[in-house]
């Protein structure tokens, strides 16, 4: 069921309590678990956190716990399917869920005891009424032996006969009644969304109670502009909710700059800003960062030379020089950064990048240490992904959880190069599928396969890089085709995952279009070719779009999803 005082229905109820904490692998949920984190030191309350990547290790950390808690807290996991079919649980043990992915199953939102939804309210979440969903069993074949009370056997038979009438009926109005609901439940669960991230959830908690700090407000900022960078969430959605949190800014942040010494030495401090959208350009040069970013790079085509070419042209045209340009942001010469992002967008407007200005926000760290919100993406999701294996597979979890203190900058830093390598592994990825045209036309959606001994392949076997390669690959694809009819399609993106037991993971992406309202119908169209064919998939992930497959099973797997989406 919803919670609709997250302050008494959830905190107060396991203030005093032992918490199992159960996490999913992305920065959103990693930003709320800062949040929680924070809260639950304030109040000494005990907890055991457990990273869970997907739904087998959900089941593993829970059945391994079940004994010593009670209480377990799900974060950006849990709600898209029946969770107590899934683990089972005793009737003492309670699930708190804050979890951004949509549609919240029906069985979660009307059990009443077990398990409780922290969720936005004002999300629109459309939930069948429960009527539509549920009714009760009723005895259907009812008592129909009439006792012989010396009736006349005429007055017996008619009797009979409207028994016979009345039950026909009833099988009837149930028959259609189980008709409708399987087609609203159809309409319901056909696409897959995102709603409010859950960062910004957990500091509207911190908030209620009067508990929000200046670093629980920056952890809900990077977690929504996660939501952003990884396509999840509508332009729109992002615009609204960055107003809610610039209300939150203003109100923590408004020391008054002229002040002498306004600004001491470990002081942290966030401002909203018009920021231009290219990936981490003031770690990394400008030249670099137009190049890899995946907005600049379709809309230039730079994997042509045309596209090389037109890239000269619109630096020429902003007058900067190509010594400035391809050395370090921070040793760029003092009088071209003060104007830069003026020249940039009055260039970028005649080069048809209208939308090269966002709105987000950034932090400062004393006075030597700047970072925006979309760096701090990055450099988390890349040290989450990290290839390099270094010890168990929580490492990389604990680093991408700590890199978000700002303790650790040099775990921070860490993440920074590490994601300057993704993103320039998609980037040539992205160059090589065009320019060998292995995206090709499937009928009702696009198909990239890549291949084992592709650069970089073992960095794509992780869904969060499959993800952002494959909005990468779509945004290009659909600049540099002329046929129109692919312009609108969607694209599935398989990768190679683990050679040896012969394993493909398979991505769904919606199409790339102005309007697109980021609902994916892949999770649902997946299962169906699954079944109808028999194919050795494993949906573990928790974007139901993202799953596993025997490399053998998949052409018959993908004959199946043609004619399923034809």
């Amino acid at each position: 069921m919803f919670v609709s005082d997250c302050r008494r229905e959830f905190y107060e109820a396991i203030v005093s309590q032992r918490v199992l904490l159960l996490v999913a692998s992305d920065v959103d949920a990693l930003c709320a678990c800062k949040i929680l984190q924070a809260l639950f030191q304030c109040d000494h309350v005990q907890y055991t956190l457990v990273p869970v990547s997907g739904w087998q290790e959900l089941e593993t950390a829970f059945l391994e716990h079940k004994d010593q808690f009670k209480y377990f807290v799900l974060i950006n996991c849990g709600a898209n399917v029946d969770l107590l079919e899934i683990l089972q649980p005793e009737d003492d043990t309670f699930f708190f869920i804050c979890d951004s992915h949509r549609p919240i199953n029906v069985v979660n939102v009307y059990n009443d005891t077990q398990i409780k939804l922290l969720v936005k309210q004002d999300d629109d979440l459309d939930v069948p009424a429960y009527d539509d969903i549920f009714r009760d069993e009723e005895d259907e074949e009812e008592d129909s032996e009439n006792e012989s009370d010396g009736s006349e056997p005429s007055e017996k038979r008619r009797r009979f006969e409207e028994d016979v009438i009345e039950r026909t009926m009833k099988r009837r109005q149930r028959r259609e009644w189980e008709a409708r609901r399987r087609e609203i439940l159809f309409d319901y669960e056909q696409y897959e969304y995102h709603g409010t991230s859950s960062a910004m959830v957990m500091f509207d908690l911190a908030w209620v109670m009067s508990k929000d700090l200046n670093d629980m407000l920056w952890w809900a900022i990077v977690g929504l502009t996660d939501q952003w960078v990884q396509d999840k969430i509508t332009q729109m959605k992002y615009v609204t909710d960055i107003g809610i949190l610039q209300r939150h800014v203003s109100r923590h942040n408004h020391r008054n700059e002229d002040e002498e010494n306004s600004l001491s030495i470990d002081c942290m401090r966030i401002a909203f800003e018009y920021d231009l959208r290219l990936a981490l350009y003031q770690h990394w040069s400008l030249y670099e960062s137009l190049c890899n970013t995946s907005y600049t790079s379709a809309s230039l085509k730079l994997w042509s030379v045309q596209g090389q070419k037109r890239l000269q042209e619109f630096l020429a045209d902003m007058g900067l020089p190509l010594k400035q340009v391809k050395q370090k942001f921070n040793s760029m010469d003092m009088s071209l950064k003060e104007n830069l992002r003026e020249m940039i967008e009055e260039s970028a407007n005649k080069f048809g990048m209208k939308d090269l200005r966002v709105q987000t926000f950034s932090i400062h760290f004393g006075f030597k240490n700047k970072f925006s919100a979309s760096d701090i993406v990055y450099a988390t999701a890349s040290l989450m992904e990290n290839i390099e294996k270094e010890g168990p597979e929580t490492t990389n979890f604990i680093k991408a959880l700590d890199s978000l203190s700002r303790g650790n900058l040099d775990k921070l830093h860490q993440g920074l190069d590490l994601a300057k390598k993704q993103l320039r592994a998609i980037q040539q990825t992205v160059a090589s599928c065009i320019c060998t045209n292995l995206v090709i036309s499937q009928g009702p959606f696009l198909y990239c396969s890549l291949m084992e001994g592709t650069p970089d392949v073992k960095l794509f076997s992780k869904p969060v890089s499959l993800c952002l390669l494959s909005k990468y690959l779509l945004k290009s694809f659909v600049c540099s085709t002329k046929n129109k009819r692919c312009k609108l399609l969607p694209l599935v993106m398989a990768a190679p995952m683990d050679v040896e037991q012969g394993t493909v993971i398979m991505v769904g992406i919606p199409p790339e279009t102005e309007s697109s309202d980021k609902k994916n119908f892949f999770g649902r169209a997946f299962e169906k070719a699954a079944d109808s064919t028999n194919s050795r998939t494993l949906h573990n992930h928790f974007d139901m779009s993202i799953i596993q497959l025997k490399t053998e099973d998949r052409s018959k797997f993908l004959d199946a999803l043609i004619s399923l989406l034809s």
